[in-house]
């Protein structure tokens, strides 16, 4: 790791509104963003997390080749909480040239994909030439728009790793810096809604009829939402902000290598990353305040990730789900939840597990069900992905 990695500043566009402030007031006040199912094609039983206004959104000139749903979601963040400014300072400070970009997306533009297969004359015609591939669906199109639109020079890359790809931003940032190849770096994720990821877990019954219920009794699974997020990594904290900045103090990441879409039943790649991101943090397990689960409301992800923390942390640290406010972002989970305990840190918080009537017997961890303000110092939050990709994140307050 670098000497010092601070995030000094962050923003978020998730189902419970724009900017920082909305999601702080929808955990406040218990208030869910998930809706139900009203994204089109054929009616399904479940309940989504939707970014209000994206449809009326639209990217205009210089970047209108980029428009589709998933950079419309990008521009909406940059644009949150003063986030394209303070890059600006940034940019003064060490040249467009010497900031990275590095993005996680586990769906880029794939719905401008599907729309393109839709609008073809018949079945086996070519795809419309209307169709911008390099700009909408491609994975590096997110990197290369949010290069553009902040008028950054450094290096640039996609992390698609599933459901872990914008907590593995962060490990990427940092050994970025350390290795020389850039001064800052902006990180973040975003994933759009589209009918490849919703009809894909129906057709794997994983989808839940109504809001999810992280860690319950009675779960039935996950709510598939959409959500933007960024963070800004310097090596030290702005002077000028006056804001509570958060050092990002240990991360760790592991390969279950078990199962395509299922984790190791004894939690084996999960508590690796964990172990490796205290380890990295230099913390015992003690010292953290707080965990904030990858909790997405799936029978035995739940399961699995109660076992594997319970074996480190014993039952004694809180740990909550915040997916109940925002659905799973998938690709952008990591980032939101990111923010999420940033804020947790900032205000003294500690989130319950929205929807969770009854936390699942067989649970041996401290799961929050009401949200309890109370200081904190340190915060891990957990992704873990299909394909056994897993990546946990130790945050604290800067010093």
């Amino acid at each position: 790791m670098t000497s010092s990695a601070i995030l000094t500043h962050y923003t978020t566009v998730n189902a419970c509104g724009r900017g920082l402030q909305a999601t702080l007031d929808a955990l406040v006040r218990g208030r869910s963003g998930l809706r139900p199912y009203d994204f089109g094609g054929s009616p399904l039983d479940t309940y989504i997390g939707r970014v209000a206004g994206v449809e009326e959104s639209p990217l205009e000139e210089p970047f209108q080749s980029y428009d589709c749903r998933n950079n419309r979601l990008a521009k909406l963040a940059l644009n949150c909480d003063g986030f394209a400014e303070r890059v600006e300072a940034a940019k003064a400070r060490y040249g467009p040239d010497r900031i990275g970009v590095i993005m996680g997306t586990s769906t880029s533009g794939v719905g401008e994909g599907e729309k393109a297969y839709l609008e073809r004359a018949t079945p086996t015609s070519p795809l419309p030439e209307s169709f911008n591939f390099d700009h909408t669906h491609d994975f590096f199109s997110l990197p290369r728009f949010v290069s553009a639109y902040l008028g950054l020079s450094g290096p640039a890359m996609t992390v698609s790793a599933a459901c872990a790809s914008s907590n593995k931003v962060f490990a990427d940032a940092l050994q970025w810096m350390a290795a020389g190849l850039c001064d800052a770096v902006v990180v973040g994720g975003v994933d759009s809604l589209c009918h490849l990821t919703i009809r894909g877990f129906n057709a794997l019954e994983l989808l839940s009829r109504g809001p999810c219920r992280p860690n319950d009794a009675r779960r039935s699974g996950i709510s598939i939402s959409e959500a933007a997020g960024f963070a800004l990594i310097e090596p030290q904290a702005d002077p000028t902000d006056e804001r509570s900045q958060i050092a990002l103090l240990g991360y760790g990441e592991s390969s279950d290598a078990y199962h395509m879409s299922s984790p190791h039943p004894e939690g084996k790649g999960a508590s690796l990353a964990m172990q490796a991101a205290l380890a990295n943090a230099g913390l015992a397990p003690g010292a953290i305040d707080y965990i904030n689960l990858h909790g997405t409301g799936s029978t035995v992800n739940d399961r699995v990730e109660d076992l594997a923390i319970h074996g480190i942390f014993g039952g004694r640290t809180p740990t909550s789900s915040t997916k109940g406010w925002t659905g799973h972002a998938l690709g952008a989970a990591g980032i939101t939840e990111v923010v999420i305990s940033c804020l947790c840190l900032e205000h003294g918080l500690v989130p319950g597990t929205l929807n969770m009537n009854e936390v699942d017997p067989d649970f041996r961890c401290a799961v929050q069900a009401e949200t309890v303000a109370r200081p904190l110092s340190r915060v891990l939050t957990n992704s873990f992905g299909f394909g056994g990709n897993n990546c946990s994140l130790v945050l604290g307050r800067a010093p």
